[in-house]
């Protein structure tokens, strides 16, 4: 499996003219070395890789890198430039997204013979299509989330709290074998809930209101990425309505998921109808984004997309409303791209929960 990851990461340096590659990006240093740790870098070149780290991980890298030459450096930058300066490499790559001004003007002074090339969507084409392992672990991450919040479903009523909420459903995902959360819980009701990244707050959860929670786990580096919205008590016509209209804009998109469609026309699906049905100024972000090793990364769903879908992508289907003052709904679930349409990675029935 990394023997091909290293490959692909070959073929891009042919693609891009440079003789070697430096990544310090961390999901994309365990991505192709597999290193678990938090300080490393790795260097690619058309003959030979390199990891480097720091003596906390030389013996934890030489178990989980070891496919490649180990590196110990007492600094970043001292290390990479030393060895790149015993490379034959006249351009080097390095991750335009990730790297600094001042690690690369580093970089530039103590390799004044070297030209450093910028690569950016190159790279992105490494991890955007996702192999059959790594569909397997974020799908068990999705399990693991899914499953953790139905279990606390009687949890979420009157008198409790957004953040009590979040911290019954951290450790609901834990105690079920989560090494971590995805990211800051969104627990927003009431009026809360027009604030697309409402983090959970103080504020208690009242009858009446919608709740919109927005969750996932991280298993073995694999990230998932879900949001329901319910309703505590019965909810009144207006919170029906908008929440039909989310709900029929995710079906309408994950239903046109498809190899060849392009990303830009999928958002379109789900926003052209919120549109139609006069709410279109409330629905303000994408309509997803790719999940894995990170809980945000390529492809991105969105008006400016321009990539057409692989077979192997997972991303996010992600359509909102939020109405300041109001409150909003969001209806989400991650996907995987198949050879004819999609596979729901997430699990919670997106049907209107009344609790």
């Amino acid at each position: 499996m990394l023997k091909s990851r290293i490959s692909a990461a070959r073929e891009c340096l042919s693609r891009c003219g440079v003789e070697a590659l430096v990544v310090t990006h961390l999901p994309l240093v365990r991505y192709l070395t597999g290193f678990t740790g938090s300080d490393g870098a790795v260097v690619i070149s058309a003959t030979g890789q390199w990891f480097l780290t720091d003596s906390r991980y030389t013996t934890q890298a030489a178990e989980e890198a070891a496919g490649f030459t180990q590196v110990e450096y007492r600094g970043k930058l001292e290390g990479i430039t030393s060895l790149l300066r015993q490379l034959p490499a006249g351009r080097v790559g390095f991750e335009a997204e990730q790297v600094t001004v001042a690690f690369h003007r580093g970089l530039a002074d103590a390799l004044p013979a070297v030209e450093l090339v910028p690569l950016g969507a190159e790279l992105d084409g490494l991890r955007m299509v996702k192999d059959a392992a790594e569909i397997r672990l974020l799908e068990r991450s999705a399990e693991l989330a899914s499953t953790a919040l139905l279990g606390i479903l009687d949890r979420i009523r009157p008198g409790v709290s957004e953040r009590e909420l979040a911290l019954e459903l951290e450790f609901a995902m834990k105690r079920a074998g989560a090494e971590e959360k995805s990211f800051d819980f969104i627990v927003a009701s009431g009026e809360r809930g027009a604030l697309p990244h409402g983090r959970a707050s103080a504020k208690e959860i009242r009858s009446g209101e919608l709740v919109t929670i927005d969750f996932g786990s991280v298993c073995q580096g694999y990230h998932s990425d879900e949001t329901v919205t319910v309703a505590v008590g019965q909810p009144d016509e207006r919170q029906r309505e908008v929440y039909r209209i989310v709900r029929e804009a995710h079906d309408r998109a994950i239903d046109a998921v498809r190899p060849g469609v392009i990303l830009k026309e999928l958002d379109a699906v789900a926003r052209d109808f919120i549109t139609q049905e006069g709410y279109g100024a409330y629905f303000g972000h994408g309509l997803g984004h790719g999940v894995g090793l990170e809980v945000h990364e390529k492809p991105t769903v969105s008006f400016r997309g321009e990539e057409a879908l692989v077979e192997g992508m997972v991303f996010t289907i992600e359509p909102g409303i939020y109405i300041p003052v109001w409150g909003g709904v969001r209806i989400e679930d991650t996907v995987v791209v198949t050879g004819d349409g999609c596979r729901l990675l997430t699990r919670v029935p997106k049907d209107l929960l009344v609790l």
